[in-house]
C-alpha cells in the first residue's frame, strides 16, 4: 500500500484546453509546505513555486514544461547544523496516450526517462514532490563541515590505518623479498 501524497493538484486530462496550453502557479502554503517537508525529511520548506503550462502534443498526446524553485533547510550530514538550499529546477514530462506497457520479468528502462503513460488526471502534486525530491542535495554539509576519520579496534590491538588498508600497501615489501638486490 502506498502512502498518501503529502500534496496534490490535480488536473483532469479532458477539462484541459486541446488546442492551447494551461497554464499553472502553484504556490503551496505554509501547511502543505510543512507537510511536503515532514514526507521528504527536510527540517523545513520556506519557499516553493511551480509555475508553468501543460501543452497538447497532437490528439491526444500531452507536454508538462515548468520550473521549480524552493528554499528547504536541510541538518548538515556532519554536524547537523542547519544547511539551505535554493533549488531553481526545470521539469519536463511527456504523457502519452499509446505508451506500450513493459512485458516479461525483465525490462529496459527507457533512455527518455520524461515520458509516462498519460492518465485521467495529470497530478501537478505529484509531479512537484517527486521533482522536489529528485532535486535535494543528498548529502548536505555545512560551511566549513569537514568528515573526520575514525579508528576502531578491540581494546589492546592497534587500528588499521590507511596505509595497511590500501590495497597495494604492502606490495613494495613484497618485491624486495623477491628482489635479491634489494
Amino acid at each position: 500500500m502506498t502512502e498518501p501524497l503529502p500534496f496534490t493538484h490535480p488536473m483532469r486530462v479532458a477539462e484541459l484546453a486541446g488546442r492551447k496550453p494551461t497554464r499553472f502557479r502553484i504556490a503551496p502554503g505554509a501547511k502543505d509546505r510543512a507537510a511536503i517537508a515532514a514526507a521528504l525529511g527536510v527540517t523545513e520548506l520556506d519557499q516553493l513555486r511551480f509555475e508553468g503550462d501543460l501543452t497538447p502534443l497532437g490528439r491526444q498526446d500531452w507536454r508538462l514544461t515548468a520550473r521549480l524553485s524552493a528554499r528547504v533547510v536541510q541538518p548538515c550530514i556532519v554536524t547537523l547544523a542547519p544547511v539551505t538550499t535554493e533549488i531553481a529546477e526545470t521539469v519536463t514530462r511527456r504523457y502519452l496516450a499509446d505508451l506500450p506497457e513493459p512485458e516479461g520479468e525483465e525490462i529496459e528502462i527507457p533512455e527518455d526517462d520524461s515520458i509516462e503513460a498519460l492518465p485521467a488526471t495529470i497530478d501537478l502534486g505529484a509531479v512537484l514532490t517527486e521533482a522536489l525530491a529528485l532535486s535535494l542535495p543528498l548529502y548536505p554539509r555545512a560551511e566549513g563541515a569537514e568528515m573526520g576519520s575514525a579508528s576502531f579496534a578491540e581494546p589492546g590491538a592497534e587500528p588499521l590505518g590507511e596505509e595497511v588498508t590500501r590495497p597495494f600497501a604492502g606490495l613494495a615489501d613484497l618485491m624486495k623479498k623477491r628482489d635479491p638486490k634489494g
